[in-house]
């Protein structure tokens, strides 16, 4: 009867000619592939990825100041496609103004319009004391005035569900396509009472409404970042 021999190996995942033998023989398993080549593949396509990106986050006046760095050709091609999208936009921005809903017009003002168009519908509070739902309503009319190709609606949450508790309220509604898309009960899943523009820009991003490079984030980020900066360079107190 043959005995099994212990053949000595003392790294199996050594590239040496005695495992070569071994691994032929199929006493060690292959060596497993090396994860290099595809991490270098990984990094290549994400630096080609980035370096197409890099003007992504630039205002049209940020894309004249790169005309000595970028290529005149490539530069102006990007120039018209930017160009082309707020064209785009201006075209589509029919809503500019937050819609009061009634019930018997729901369907049709809701659901059927977010066939063109994202709707969403901010359901309010019966009551005034309700803070979140104030806030929201604010907030409602600056976006509706920034993204008139979205359509921002608001109703009262117990006429339009008999019934919705009012601790469920504000509710946003996300319609597109003739259904919900997303639905978020109070503000707790943004920031609660400390909601902001941002937020909401955020969450338009999240369901598709916008795109994260849309030329009026940029524009707005690009205000943010311009007050920041008079925020902490504004004038000192030369008293001392």
């Amino acid at each position: 009867m043959d005995m099994p021999v212990n053949v000595p190996v003392d790294d199996p995942n050594a590239d040496t000619e005695w495992n070569d033998i071994l691994r032929k023989h199929g006493v060690i398993p292959e060596k497993p592939p090396s994860p290099t080549p595809m991490i270098e593949e990984a990094l290549t396509a994400a630096r080609k990825q980035a370096h197409e990106n890099r003007l992504n986050d630039k205002s049209l006046d940020e894309l004249d100041e790169l005309e000595d760095d970028e290529d005149a050709h490539y530069l102006e091609q990007y120039r018209k496609q930017r160009m082309a999208e707020l064209a785009t936009i201006s075209r589509a921005s029919i809503f500019n103004h937050v819609y009061p809903i009634q019930k018997p017009d729901y369907s049709r003002d809701v659901t059927e319009a977010s066939r063109a168009a994202f709707v969403l519908v901010h359901l309010t509070s019966s009551l005034g004391t309700n803070v979140e739902s104030q806030l929201l309503t604010e907030l409602w009319r600056v976006l509706a005035g920034k993204f008139g190709d979205i359509k921002f609606c608001e109703m009262r949450g117990d006429m339009c569900i008999e019934g919705y508790p009012d601790r469920n309220t504000p509710t946003i509604l996300v319609y597109r396509e003739g259904d919900i898309k997303r639905q978020i009960v109070t503000l707790r899943e943004l920031a609660g009472s400390n909601t902001r523009i941002e937020d909401l820009e955020r969450l338009l991003v999240d369901v598709g409404a916008l795109k994260s490079n849309d030329t009026r984030l940029i524009q707005s980020r690009l205000r943010d970042e311009t007050s920041a900066t008079s925020g902490r360079n504004g004038p000192q107190d030369d008293s001392e």
